[in-house]
C-alpha cells in the first residue's frame, strides 16, 4: 500500500528545466517534483508520493487529512 501525504508548498522553482518545489510536512521540508502539477504555486496544498506531488489538493480536505493523521 502507498500513502501519499499533503504538504504546503512554500517555494516553486525551475531546476534544469523540471518545476520543483520546497513542501512543508509540519515543519519538515522538502524538494518535490511538480512535473506532473506543474500549475501549483505557493500556498497551495499537495499530495506527495515518492518525491512528486500527484494532484493539487485543497485547503479544507489537505487540513482534514492531516487532522485525521493526528488522531
Amino acid at each position: 500500500m502507498c500513502l501519499g501525504v499533503p504538504g504546503k508548498v512554500i517555494e516553486v522553482h525551475d531546476d534544469r528545466g523540471t518545476p520543483m518545489a520546497t513542501v512543508d510536512f509540519g515543519g519538515a521540508h522538502t524538494a518535490v517534483c511538480l512535473v506532473y502539477v506543474p500549475e501549483a504555486q505557493i500556498g497551495d496544498y499537495v499530495i506527495v508520493h515518492a518525491g512528486f506531488a500527484i494532484t493539487v489538493l485543497d485547503e479544507h480536505s489537505a487540513l482534514e487529512t492531516l487532522r485525521l493523521f493526528d488522531e
